[in-house]
């Protein structure tokens, strides 16, 4: 390792230590350890333009061990991306600042992806890949590599420990993802000691069994043997990547180097001292860089910048020879694609049988995958029942990856952190499907959907008992709630064609939000009066004369039942509305006047009707307010009997509504 190199290494350690000492918080052990490996990778190897960090065929880079910013902040900070500062660095950890304690996608730039859940960005690299496949299948032409670059993700022991890396690299092995790099920091440590105590298997064999290429980095601090594996990776154009990098946690302190007490903790100004004493690091001045570090990245920025603008010379030439491919890309690239709907007739038409919201769904996805054609998505292997397929759109495999209906496979964890990938990556509308029930094991990346701000769309059916023979274990009651408890997430649970439509409208014009439309196995009847106040969250479905006694609120399957329990009120002389809230977080984000004009104050009797867990539906109801709801979990039988065991019946809401 020649003098720059040796001190660019130190100086991302130096400041990783110094800014987790000054925060007195953060994780010191992989930055020391992995330092090498990143530098070799984003000096030497990755393409990529700090002074256009959203050039559409950078390299791709994530941290999935996410507790390791400190890393990612050095080199963003080294390569001047945004112009992050050294008080940038100073402020790690900090409220407001822009170096949080796990990269956020967003809040940084340069940060591809918000990671920490460890295991989540190894899943969500492999969206990435995808993503880059199926566009350059779509995209590129003879001498025109318009689409071609690679997906890194680095992490750990733990992110390979977690089920969803499996899930996922099991899926990119069979799919050849073979501009998927992923480098193992193998430093046989997590926070409560040595590996060998949970984590004795061979890793690289699973990899191998995977479908990878596997290969070995003896000494993490050896940047010619690190360069040479990732040109060796890069060289095979069959398989993913898999590079295991044999490092020391917290390397070049003494009294940290190899332990577990080096995870997850500031190392303690004397063992910085003591660091930078061992590396060799001649400068007292905490936060110093030398000013040839500077310059040698900043050579090293200038090189980046000459290759992409050696890409925009040939991505120029090539759309003055494919002027359609052009106008392709910009659809592939236009975020607002799906305000075309808004005036489509045939998209907004409603039906006047008695169908599954599922079956509605599922013929809308075709109606729109006919004219956005960057739609990408698909299912955990149910898209037959999720009604998910797009008809003659082919299917994304290592064969034909300019299909466009991806098989996930039962992987609905992976399947979900995928989604979030393709999104992440750009130029795609992803969207992703399994039974409701099943959002139990996606919750975590959904998420970080929502946190990262990402409109993925989440296609979720057989939303209630009505699932019915299946039993309990098949039937989703709390789910509803878990769901509407994550922040920036919309819930929409349609009752007809118009209010399905409405959710699909919803999801694939939202720019920051993801959507659930969760859907019905069974046929429901045909809605009179639903419209696209639904895009609202709420509407007044059926009215009365003059101000109502008692508002009657309910979601997907529920509305008619609603409707119904209006005609036996209204036959006794009671005033009644009949509120559809297929929304609830669209609602409660409308103008005061609005929701006052649905759900008038002075009107507190109310009654909410839906298939699931009352949780949730207390702001609406109020203290003088009831709830038709699920008590507990369902049962095994049909589903007509099931409605009735369980409440769900025209007599019931009535009876309801006397009693309040």
């Amino acid at each position: 390792m020649n003098k720059i190199h040796t001190l660019s290494v130190n100086t991302i350690r130096v400041l990783s230590a110094d800014a987790i000492q000054k925060a007195n918080s953060g994780h010191p052990g992989l930055p020391l350890g992995a330092a090498p490996m990143a530098y070799e990778l984003w000096a030497n190897h990755m393409n990529h333009n700090p002074a256009d960090p959203d050039w559409p065929n950078r390299d791709r880079f994530i941290l999935s061990g996410g507790h390791g910013s400190m890393l990612l902040y050095s080199l963003l900070h080294l390569f001047k991306y945004d112009n992050l500062s050294i008080e940038d660095i100073k402020n790690f950890r900090q409220l407001g600042s822009v170096t949080p304690g796990h990269p956020e996608y967003g809040c940084t730039v340069g940060v591809e992806a918000t990671t920490g859940p460890l295991g989540a960005g190894m899943a969500m690299a492999v969206g990435m890949a995808m993503a880059e496949a199926h566009l350059a299948a779509v995209f590129n032409k003879e001498n025109y590599p318009v689409v071609d670059h690679y997906t890194y993700v680095l992490g750990g022991d733990g992110c390979m420990m977690e089920g969803i890396t499996s899930e996922a690299f099991s899926l990119a092995g069979t799919l050849g993802l073979s501009k998927l790099i992923v480098l193992y920091d193998s430093n046989r440590i997590t926070i409560e000691g040595d590996t060998d105590i949970t984590f004795t298997e061979n890793v690289a064999a699973r990899m191998e069994a995977f479908g990878f290429q596997t290969i070995t980095v003896e000494d993490g601090n050896d940047l010619e043997a690190i360069g040479a594996a990732i040109k060796e990776a890069k060289a095979d154009t069959e398989r993913p990547s898999f590079i295991t990098v044999k490092t020391e946690i917290g390397y070049g302190c003494p009294a940290k180097q190899g332990k577990a007490s080096a995870h997850g903790e500031p190392l303690g100004a004397d063992n910085v001292a003591a660091l930078k004493e061992n590396l060799g690091w001649p400068y007292k001045e905490d936060f110093y860089v030398p000013e040839e570090v500077y310059a040698h990245f900043q050579d090293l920025s200038g090189e980046k910048a000459e290759t992409e603008a050696a890409w925009n010379v040939m991505f120029a030439a090539y759309c003055q020879e494919y002027p359609q491919m052009k106008e392709l890309w910009n659809q592939y690239h236009d975020t607002g694609l799906g305000r075309q709907f808004e005036d489509d007739e045939d998209f907004w038409a409603s039906s006047a049988k008695s169908e599954a919201t599922r079956s509605l769904s599922g013929k809308l996805l075709n109606h729109m995958a006919e004219k956005m054609p960057n739609l990408f998505g698909g299912s955990a292997d149910l898209a037959p029942s999720n009604k998910t397929f797009m008809n003659g759109k082919g299917d994304f495999s290592k064969e034909t990856p300019e299909g466009s209906n991806i098989h996930f496979g039962v992987r609905e964890l992976a399947m979900t952190a995928i989604g979030n990938g393709v999104m992440l990556h750009g130029g795609l509308r992803a969207y992703i499907a399994t039974f409701f029930v099943f959002s139990d094991y996606m919750k975590p990346m959904a998420r970080l959907s929502a946190l990262m701000g990402l409109p993925l769309t989440y296609v979720l059916t057989h939303d209630s008992i009505g699932v019915g023979e299946d039993g309990p274990t098949h039937e989703p009651v709390e789910q509803l709630a878990m769901l509407r408890s994550i922040p920036n997430f919309h819930v929409f649970r349609p009752c007809d064609s118009v209010e399905t439509a409405a959710a699909w409208y919803s999801a694939v014009t939202s720019q920051h939000t993801p959507t659930a439309l969760v859907l019905s196995r069974q046929n429901l009847p045909a809605v009179e009066g639903t419209k696209r106040d639904a895009l609202r969250g709420g509407y007044v479905l059926s009215d009365c004369e003059g101000t109502p006694e008692v508002i009657l609120m309910a979601t997907g399957s529920e509305v008619s039942l609603a409707l119904e329990a209006k005609k036996v009120l209204e036959a006794e002389g009671r005033r009644i509305r009949v509120v559809s809230m297929p929304c609830m977080e669209l609602f409660c984000q409308q103008t005061d006047e609005y929701r006052e004009s649905v759900l008038p104050r002075s009107v507190t009797k109310r009654v909410a009707i839906e298939a699931g867990s009352a949780f949730g539906w207390g702001s609406f109801v109020g203290l003088e307010g009831a709830c038709v709801a699920m008590e507990g979990f369902g049962a095994s039988g049909p589903s007509g009997e099931l409605f009735a065991r369980f409440g769900f019946t025209a007599d019931h809401v009535v009876d309801t509504v006397r009693s309040l």
